[in-house]
């Protein structure tokens, strides 16, 4: 009975092993970064694992996350509200485009990249993004490629 017994918590323990290696990872929603930039997250790009969670957290008033891209046909939330903390975990590796709402067209842009997977990273290259986006896309993207 002791042997069943054991055998049985191992099981359990084993099934609890992927999630006990997962990560949170925090962002903050920003005015002012402090190398100067204005109306950006905290993190321009993030690399995480498969099953890692990313919180946003807006400092100030009037920031979201938007989802822009993301790796095949997944069910993610596209846009979390304005002003309010957002948590997601990511369990589908590849690279995600993400923005604020009212903020895109001044580059607050960025990414998260799962599973250090940038396989979709031609789809995120031709993502429709406004103004100052277009730019910051490209320095993203060459700085991911380098």
């Amino acid at each position: 009975m002791k042997k069943l017994l054991c055998f049985c918590v191992l099981f359990l323990l084993s099934i609890n092993v992927p999630n006990a290696h997962s990560a949170e990872y925090s962002i903050e929603m920003l005015n002012k970064r402090e190398d100067g930039q204005k109306m950006v997250y905290s993190q321009d790009i993030i690399n995480i694992d498969v099953n890692d969670t990313v919180k946003w957290t807006p400092t100030s008033k009037g920031h979201n996350v938007e989802f822009i891209t993301v790796p095949g046909s997944m069910d993610i939330p596209k846009k979390s509200k304005t002003s309010k903390e957002y948590s997601y975990t990511f369990d589908q590796p590849g690279v995600y485009l993400y923005q604020c709402t009212p903020h895109k067209s001044m580059g607050m842009i960025a990414l998260v990249i799962v599973g250090k997977d940038t396989t979709n990273i031609n789809e995120i290259s031709a993502s429709k993004v406004v103004g100052m986006s277009k730019k910051k896309l490209a320095k993203l993207i060459e700085s991911i490629d380098s």
